[in-house]
């Protein structure tokens, strides 16, 4: 269910209209020649997601985002398939709560050799199972069931146990607003190899 549905004429993948209404909003923003241009939060979330692809912020914004738009632009192009994955496996917690998804992770991370807590479908059942077990990385969905959300969990992950995360989602304001709190991040909809990918790169950092 990962690879990205056919697209037509009239018809574009979410995610490809979601980045690209992002880029035509900072491609405004930076491009004012009259006006306030960049506000203050603007250059915040920008910076913060630009921090999410571990980009250099300490630079203007203008330079922040030019980069920053070339990684996006990439996530809409089609991956090299044919690169070897790494072999190294890591111990994951899932926490998904969508069946669907959660059940097609599972059996794709599993089957990559890599050992799963979980999948967990609230923070709450998360973050009890966190304190008995060790884990590598904890891949995240954002908005959950329950009272909690991927954004606190990844929070309390990393202060109690010093466990990474990895967020899998598609609220792209969230995860910038947090970038802090993520290693890296996945946006959905994904393919099975980005998701490989990530935690390939984000699990032997």
């Amino acid at each position: 269910m990962f690879d990205r549905p056919p697209e037509t004429p009239t018809t574009k993948a979410p995610l490809q209209d979601s980045i690209e209404r992002l880029c035509a909003l900072y491609d405004r923003l930076l491009g004012q020649v009259h006006g306030d241009g960049m506000t203050e939060t603007a250059s915040a979330e920008l910076k913060a997601l630009a921090g999410v692809y571990d980009l250099d912020i300490d630079r203007s914004d203008a330079e922040v985002w030019a980069d920053l738009r070339a990684v996006l632009i990439r996530q809409t192009a089609p991956g090299d398939t044919t690169a070897p994955l790494s072999t190294e496996t890591f111990t994951l917690m899932l926490v998904e709560d969508d069946p669907e998804t959660a059940a097609d992770l599972t059996a794709l991370l599993s089957e990559a050799g890599h050992r799963i807590i979980g999948p967990f479908h609230s923070a709450e059942a998360a973050e009890a199972m966190a304190a008995l077990q060790p884990i590598d990385l904890a891949l995240l969905d954002i908005n959950l069931s329950g009272e909690g959300d991927g954004i606190a969990l990844a929070r309390t992950l990393k202060t109690r146990w010093g466990v990474r995360s990895l967020f899998l989602s598609g609220d792209l304001p969230a995860a910038a607003r947090h970038a802090e709190l993520a290693e890296a991040l996945v946006l959905k909809p994904y393919t099975g190899r980005e998701v490989l990918d990530a935690v390939a790169r984000t699990g032997a950092s």
